[in-house]
């Protein structure tokens, strides 16, 4: 698949959206955009991915000669506990208490997936939002620790990946595994379907 033309542009230098993409037979350019993720005082959870996706593939859009041309897919991704929203931990304290949090609980995740498409400065814009349920079970601060050492919370809202190390807290998942992950791929794929942009590439005979 490496081998074949890329059929769109993903806005994120997420490595596990990248899998995502080529697990569905996606061929993709990566162009990671740098925007201000900061979330607004009072802005809801829904609200803010909407904002963030949106950003994300519009500051890709307006490059036309880096995107190669190509549509635009954006994703953005938050943990939600009580109403707030739980982001990237920056220290160990940061990431322990999150996860402490977190456990014996059920917290919403929401991942927002945006495709552009068209041609010219003023794309046509899709969008999907993505709501999940995940519930952990009791976790103790040894093991908190443990898991902050092993450096994968570091870079992940809500500090755990349910797809590496973080998997073993997730007693219940109800919703999108790979909207959890960060792009939900049913609703990429028939957002890519819609807009005439194959998936499977290289499948079949």
């Amino acid at each position: 698949m490496s081998l074949m033309a890329p059929v769109l542009c993903l806005a994120s230098a997420s490595p596990r959206r990248q899998e995502l993409l080529r697990q569905i037979g996606v061929p993709h350019l990566v162009l990671a955009p740098a925007i201000d993720e900061t979330a607004r005082t009072g802005e809801q959870p829904a609200h803010y991915v909407a904002r963030v996706a949106r950003a994300k593939g519009e500051t890709v859009w307006a490059q036309p000669a880096a995107r190669s041309g190509l549509p635009v897919l954006a994703a953005d991704t938050t943990v939600v506990l009580d109403g707030r929203m739980l982001g990237k931990p920056a220290t160990r304290e940061e990431g322990v208490a999150m996860l402490l949090s977190l456990a014996g609980r059920t917290h919403e995740v929401l991942t927002e997936v945006v495709l552009l498409t068209g041609a010219g400065q003023a794309p046509t814009i899709k969008c999907s939002l993505v709501r999940s349920q995940v519930q952990f079970r009791s976790i103790s601060a040894a093991d908190a620790q443990r898991y902050w050492e092993s450096g994968e919370p570091r870079d992940k809202a809500g500090g755990y990946a349910v797809q590496g190390f973080g998997a073993v807290f997730v007693a219940g998942l109800s919703g999108s595994y790979s909207g959890v992950m960060g792009l939900p791929l049913f609703e990429t794929a028939a957002l890519l379907q819609e807009a005439g942009i194959p998936v499977w590439a290289g499948a079949g005979p």
